[in-house]
């Protein structure tokens, strides 16, 4: 594999990385950034343009001063990053260039994680196949991030909650062995975290949780400006605090958890037994296409203000609501993002929301905290699963 960055060389990979963060750049942006001399940045940066890593782009609005000159990475520069987003019951992959193009349509592979068919013979392949399909060189690949549900320990390339395998290797080393690539993996509603501070509503804030709406409920919490983990990197099981109304069992075995309540595939279940009920509604016509999940014909229903469908969200949604109350209370966030798939909802999330926070929270403290809708949904997983390969593979 082709590294674009050779070990030693940190400073050039911290330039690539912040200009594959925020694409413009000047000199100033770019020492203040890395925290090292003008002169030094200077001087690799025009290392990188002579390498053809990096052009100058123009020169940044006035401000009243001389103009500063900004600095972008070349768009013609033949390095890609192979982006996967998986989910419990379907793995998106895609490939994007360092500006963060996508350079093929998203992949989709149909794979229940926790199901006893489905066989990580079947994703190798998958993203192999996805690869030579491409017709991109591997040697001009960098890497492969891989976001995904589960006890996810980066560090170790561990998954405890899926894709088993042999006890001598860990996932990550399986993985990057079969597809002669670097790998990284990590949890997909830290790696949403991640999006949303690095490309979404979150860009420069500090202390933000990141509800994961999806097929399970998930949490990214950034502290100080940075992803926290915890002791053992299993902070944020946001799903499991015992919030429900309900005595339905738990994909964890446990019984009371808040995801019973606030799933899509809760959400799309009570759907479907609604109709069975006799209520009427556009899903009835959705759910016979089985081209798609139920859950997103749920969405789509939404969308079109279905009221079955908006009755069941406003329900579940309330019930995340008293969740994330609770982590108003213990945190004090500036900002709670709802992303993920179920952010395709929009607008519809925050009055339950709302309602919820005025039921069960402090006032003083609940309007130090703005709830925010992703502008990035289901694409928040894709872009920071590539971000892994940019803080890891360009040192490797």
């Amino acid at each position: 594999m082709s590294v674009i960055i050779e070990k030693g060389q940190r400073l050039r990979a911290d330039i690539i990385k912040h200009l594959y963060y925020k694409k413009a750049l000047s000199l100033t942006d770019l020492s203040k950034l890395t925290k090292k001399s003008l002169p030094l940045v200077t001087s690799n940066v025009n290392n990188l343009i002579n390498e053809g890593y990096v052009l100058e782009q123009g020169l940044a609005p006035s401000t009243g001063g001389r103009r500063a000159a900004m600095f972008l990475i070349n768009p013609d520069l033949k390095k890609y990053i192979v982006a996967i987003a998986m989910d419990q019951l379907t793995s998106r992959l895609t490939i994007y260039d360092l500006t963060r193009k996508m350079v093929i349509p998203v992949q989709t592979l149909e794979f229940e994680m926790s199901s006893k068919n489905s066989s990580i013979t079947d994703l190798v392949n998958f993203i192999n196949k996805s690869i030579n399909q491409s017709k991109i060189k591997r040697e001009d690949i960098l890497g492969v991030g891989i976001g995904m549900p589960g006890f996810v320990n980066a560090d170790e390339g561990i998954n405890h909650s899926f894709l088993k395998v042999e006890d001598d290797t860990t996932l990550q080393q399986y993985l990057s062995q079969h597809i002669n690539l670097q790998v990284h993996i990590d949890n997909d509603s830290s790696l949403i975290a991640l999006a949303e501070l690095n490309f979404g509503v979150a860009i420069d804030l500090k202390d933000v949780m990141v509800v994961n709406i999806g097929w399970g409920t998930g949490l990214g919490m950034i502290i100080n400006g940075k992803l926290y983990r915890g002791s053992s990197g299993s902070a944020g099981e946001f799903s499991h605090i015992p919030l429900s109304d309900s005595d339905n069992l738990c994909s964890c075995g446990r019984r009371g958890c808040l995801e019973v309540d606030t799933s899509l595939l809760v959400m799309a279940r009570k759907a479907q037994e609604a109709i069975a009920g006799g209520a009427e509604s556009s899903m009835t016509r959705l759910f016979m296409d089985k081209s798609k999940h139920p859950a997103d014909h749920f969405l789509s229903a939404v969308a079109k203000q279905d009221p079955v469908a908006i009755s069941i969200l406003a329900k579940a949604i309330f019930q995340l609501g008293k969740g994330i109350s609770t982590l108003i209370h213990l945190l004090n966030p500036e900002s709670i993002v709802l992303s993920g798939r179920g952010a395709k909802a929009g607008k519809m999330l925050l009055p339950p929301i709302q309602q919820a926070i005025n039921e069960f929270c402090i006032p003083r403290i609940a309007e130090q905290t703005e709830i925010k809708l992703s502008k990035l949904t289901d694409e928040a997983e894709l872009l920071a699963a590539a971000s892994l390969t940019v803080e890891s593979s360009l040192f490797e």
